[in-house]
């Protein structure tokens, strides 16, 4: 095996492939990267038998073949070399890198003993990338990171023809986006429960290309799945699916609320983290909304304490309330609006956080935020 390779686009790609790598793998081939050379190109790929990577870049393929070695020592040398053609060359049990002046060897990993790789599944629709991508980040900050309750650090996706729902909640609060995607079948009504983690990855790697292809394959449940896979400019990403029942956490949402409070979300998210600097751990920002604004209160006794007001239109009584100062920074950072609302039905019930785009428009649905007063669970 020879071929020769762009730094930059070898380095990239190297990174991303080993980003599946386990820190701590079960077996040590499982550290491993494989590189595949034919065709004018290269596929590099990482597998740990949960999920798996799998990239392909251009390159000039002197002499096909398949090698095995070290992902992130492989990684990190890319990184490290000049901005000159790289060139790999299989030399019996070595790998010779050469790169302008500089050379490395890498020892080869028994190729033998790698595992397969899990075929991509079955394409079953398409979504911008930008809009999965936001979906990701404001859902995934509302899964647990408990992993004695491994269901809820997953995020469950519900998939009903051309919309899909993703949700994720740690107990103490709820996060629910809706999106529109094109689907292969328009009737197609399917579940997911997929890691957080292994989301917030996807998001990470495949915001570049306009469209993202979901795959799902299919599982002897009815309207349920084993496998997810996403791809986008040449990466493809698989992972299995959690098994478990998800809470139905949907109930959780009031059908009605009669208190609203609508307040500059960019304002409010820098009040909240001034408050949080005098917020003991597991104390709360206490927020007091009245006709006309909204006064933030944190730390109590002798210790630090610090208040603010803020400009707010209230809709309804008077209501005072208090939540985790993370709980609600995470809410406000992700919601995309100017204005962010709160809908209570009481001070000690949850709260729906939801953006507006002006102080006098109606609320965006498309993504809600529950969080409990700071002394309750879910």
């Amino acid at each position: 095996m020879k071929f020769t390779v762009a730094r930059d686009v070898l380095a990239e790609a190297v990174s991303w492939t080993a980003r599946a790598l386990p820190h701590r793998p079960a077996s040590p081939i499982l550290a491993g990267v494989r590189i595949s050379a034919r065709d004018e190109e290269l596929t590099l790929s990482s597998f740990d038998y949960e999920v798996s990577a799998n990239s392909r870049i251009p390159a000039s393929v002197e002499e096909p073949g398949d090698v095995l070695v070290s992902g992130r020592m492989l990684a990190d040398i890319a990184k490290s070399l000049p901005n000159k053609p790289v060139t790999i060359e299989l030399d019996g049990q070595k790998v010779n890198l050469l790169c302008g002046s500089f050379h490395f060897t890498l020892t080869v990993m028994p190729l033998d003993e790698y595992p397969l790789l899990p075929a991509q599944p079955e394409v079953a629709g398409t979504v911008d990338s930008t809009v999965l991508s936001q979906a990701i980040a404001q859902v995934s900050i509302a899964a647990s990171r408990d992993d004695t309750l491994p269901l809820l650090t997953g995020v469950r996706l519900e998939i009903d023809g051309g919309r899909i729902t993703l949700l994720a909640t740690d107990r103490y609060r709820l996060a629910m986006r809706e999106l529109q995607w094109e689907p292969t079948n328009p009737s197609i009504d399917s579940i997911a429960l997929v890691k957080a983690r292994i989301l917030q990855d996807v998001a990470k790697s495949m915001t570049s290309g306009a469209k993202v292809e979901l795959g799902l394959s299919a599982d002897s449940q009815p309207g349920m799945s084993s496998l997810i896979g996403f791809t986008a400019q040449g990466r493809r990403t698989t992972s299995t699916l959690m098994d478990g029942d998800y809470p139905p956490v949907r109930r959780l949402f009031p059908e009605q609320t009669s208190i609203h409070a609508v307040c500059d979300r960019h304002e409010l998210l820098e009040a909240v983290k001034r408050m949080s600097l005098v917020a003991e751990r597991k104390t709360s920002v206490r927020l007091a909304f009245s006709q006309g604004q909204v006064v933030l209160e944190a730390g109590q006794g002798d210790n630090a304490q610090a208040s603010e007001a803020l400009a707010a239109t209230v809709n309804g009584e008077d209501i005072s309330t208090a939540f985790n100062p993370q709980f609600l920074i995470d809410g406000l950072s992700v919601i995309d609006a100017d204005f962010v609302r709160f809908s209570f039905t009481h001070g000690t019930k949850p709260a729906v956080l939801t953006g507006q785009k002006k102080i006098d428009e109606g609320e965006l649905t498309d993504f809600r935020y529950l969080l409990m007063p700071i002394r309750f669970g879910i």
